[in-house]
This record gives structure tokens, sequence and C-alpha cells, in this order.
């Protein structure tokens, strides 16, 4: 279900990902596209031959960015899952030719590259570990709506950039003096917005807050960035 492309890195299909998280694929499917059509995601979709009735259906090739953020929207529980089948994945990526180990030079400089490979691996997984054990943890969690500064915390993120990845991917964007959540992620529930005017009459104002939902789904995506910016 998974190819190799030119560049030798391996690609999630959708079908697959449909699999690992229990999704009927023409969901997954008008996901990866949605998120394609928004410019989010640069996947690219081509078609498969199923093996039953030989017909030909259409699917999305996705990296491994690309298929954490389709995974972070559709379900943000299962990222840990993917981020393991991702790791089968890279570790079946065909290796070079083996050097030449009667010549000392090349066979340390083989040794090492092969350590740092790992080291920055490692490193990548347990750099996101926080943000993807707070996903599996929140999923069962029975908590009210919570403001910006709130779920920073709970997601042990820097505001400054939590702010500005939230602005990034177009999750919300400053209206006058408040922040405010893109009308798309309102109509999914993942916000709640209120809206009123100050005790003393003189100035309206807009409040916005992250529903359970909402911090479930962010929780995802940024789990996703975290795994992106340290590989």
């Amino acid at each position: 279900m998974n190819d190799i492309i030119e560049t030798g890195k391996p690609t999630m299909s959708s079908r697959e990902i449909a699999l690992l998280t229990g999704h009927r694929h023409d969901q997954v499917l008008r996901t990866a596209r949605t998120l394609a059509e928004q410019g989010v995601t640069q996947s690219v979709e081509t078609l498969y031959v199923h093996e039953q009735n030989g017909q030909k259906y259409p699917e999305h090739q996705m990296n491994k960015r690309d298929s954490l953020v389709l995974v972070a929207r559709l379900s943000p529980e299962f990222t840990a899952t993917v981020v393991d089948r991702w790791q089968e994945l890279e570790q079946q990526v065909v290796k070079p030719a083996l050097p030449d180990f009667t010549n000392p030079v090349e066979a340390a400089r083989a040794w090492a590259d092969e350590v740092e490979s790992k080291l920055r691996a490692e490193a990548a997984l347990e750099h996101a570990k926080p943000a993807v054990e707070f996903v599996e943890r929140y999923v069962s969690a029975d908590s009210g709506n919570k403001g910006f500064r709130q779920v920073a915390k709970l997601l042990q993120a820097n505001e400054r950039e939590f702010r500005a990845f939230l602005q990034d991917s177009r999750v919300m964007y400053r209206l006058g003096g408040e922040w405010m959540p893109y009308q798309q992620h309102i109509d999914a529930d993942r916000f709640v917005v209120k809206t009123g005017v100050t005790d003393d009459g003189g100035h309206s104002y807009s409040q916005s807050k992250f529903t359970p939902k909402g911090v479930n789904w962010i929780a995802g995506l940024w789990a996703q960035h975290k795994i992106a910016g340290a590989a």
C-alpha cells in the first residue's frame, strides 16, 4: 500500500491511513483532497487497481509531514500509531551499497554516518513524545472549553511559538486586538466564540476558546508540527 518514490523516500497512501485510523477510505480521500486544495498539503492523487474487481480508483500518496497533517485533522488519537508505522516504512527504504570495509577510512565513515542517523531519528521521536502522549491522554479526558494560554500550558508549548503556529496553520488570525478562529474551525465545533459588551457599555469584545474537540484536534496538529521540526 505504500511506494518508494524516486527520491528514495517512502510515501503512505490514503488507503493505508484509512486502515490505520479505522475510517472509510472515501472519508480519508475527501479530507486529503480538501487539504491539498487549501494548499495545506502537497499530496498527489493517483489511481490504484482494486484487487477484486480490477477497476481503477483514486487514492492520495503522501509524504510523512502531509500524512501526519491528515491524521491530525481526521483522528489525532492515532498520531502515535501513524508515527510507529512511519518508523517501519523508513526502515524499509533501500540502503545504498555497502562500503568497502577493507578500507579503514571508508568503514569508519560508514559507521559514523549510521550512528548519526540513528541518533537524529531517536532525538526527533523523543522531542515529539510529550505532544503525542498528550493526545492519547486528552482523548479520554472530560474537560470544558479552554483559552489559548490554558491550551499552550497543556501542550507545554511556548506561547509565542504556539501563536505563530496557529497563525501559519490558518487556525487563528488577528482581528483588531483579538485572535479569532477561521470560520471553518468554528463550524467544525473546535472553537466557541463569545461576543458581548463591557460592563461600562463602552466596548464590544469577542472571546474565543477551544472546545474539548478543538483541544484534541490541535494537540494532534501540534504533535506532527514538533515531529516535523525535529526530524
